[in-house]
């Protein structure tokens, strides 16, 4: 008896069958992660809406699904699911990516995603800290322990860099350049750039270096900049920790977050005169467009340039 083929013999490179949903989410995830390069959560996030799909589809093949078939699967998770227009075009990207890539390995002749059209995604403005409330958190004590100067300093690099915080838990010593005021970044996708740091970030950096080799230095610990308990990588959670106390201290009076540094971060550098690119080449952002929200003045800077210039201020 002949072997039985991994596939179809007049298709090469199709699944078994139709509707063998771990072979077409294994190959996605391959080209998710190794050929286009996309950081684990974005991959996560597609492979998730991936999964949604098949499940709907139930037995149907969804290398056969058409433009039809589509449009009810998406009206589907929005009346059904209730999904928010972001979460919508979310799902639209994840099968358009999809599809692309399974009309580029000609497993299908044409790409039934080919007329999606977006839904209109309302434009949130970031939340930002002020000027004042950004020196208040800077200037409060760290009291006086490792772990309040480590905030400190992480804070400190947070806000001069606008790195983010996968990225700033990620930073080795040898990716800081004190003497030329520079931090190399692994960015999204395995992307590499350089972010200038100010003169008060090298110092707080510098200091922090040293307290991490006098803490650490003979000891087996993490190769990153900023380690935990016992010198192991500061994990994510204790990140958001760090940084709630710091603001407790500071008698913020709202909560803060890792990534609220990084959009302020772009805000007060638009205000301040920065290109849009440069601050774009500095976030990392693969679009400029993604950049250009930061461009948008705040509301009081509307109504102030309003009663400045309009003839009946």
């Amino acid at each position: 008896m002949p072997e039985e083929s991994e596939g179809r013999p007049d298709e090469p490179g199709r699944p078994s069958r139709p509707s063998d949903s771990d072979w077409l989410l294994s190959e996605f995830n391959r080209h998710l992660a190794l050929e286009r390069g996309l950081a684990k959560n974005t991959v996560a996030a597609y492979l998730s809406d991936l999964r949604h799909f098949l499940a709907w589809l139930g037995a149907r093949d969804a290398l056969k699904a058409d433009p039809a078939l589509l449009d009810d699967y998406l009206w589907h998770a929005k009346s059904e699911g209730g999904l928010s227009p972001a979460s919508l075009f979310r799902r639209m990207e994840s099968l358009r990516s999809f599809y692309r890539f399974q009309a580029a390995e000609e497993r299908i002749a044409l790409d039934p995603t080919r007329d999606f059209r977006a839904p209109r995604l309302p434009q949130r403005l970031p939340d930002v800290l002020s000027e004042d409330e950004m020196e208040r958190l800077l200037t409060a004590p760290d009291g006086g322990t490792v772990h309040g100067l480590r905030a400190k300093v992480m804070l400190e690099l947070l806000y001069a860099t606008g790195i983010r915080a996968s990225e700033l838990l990620a930073l080795k010593p040898e990716y800081v350049n004190l003497a030329e005021g520079w931090v190399r970044v692994m960015g999204k996708g395995s992307k590499e750039r350089l972010v200038p740091m100010h003169e008060r970030a090298v110092r707080a950096l510098s200091r922090w270096l040293k307290v991490r080799e006098e803490r650490f230095g003979p000891k087996s610990h993490g190769p990153q900049v900023f380690l935990g308990r016992g010198g192991k990588a500061l994990s994510r959670p204790q990140l958001w920790r760090d940084l709630a106390a710091l603001a407790k201290r500071a008698n913020l009076g709202r909560p803060v977050h890792p990534h609220l540094f990084r959009h302020t971060f772009a805000t007060h550098l638009v205000r301040g005169g920065a290109d849009a690119r440069s601050v774009q080449e500095m976030l990392g952002h693969a679009s400029l467009q993604t950049t250009q929200i930061y461009t948008h003045l705040d509301r009081g800077a509307l109504k102030r340039a309003h009663q400045k210039h309009h003839p009946r201020g």
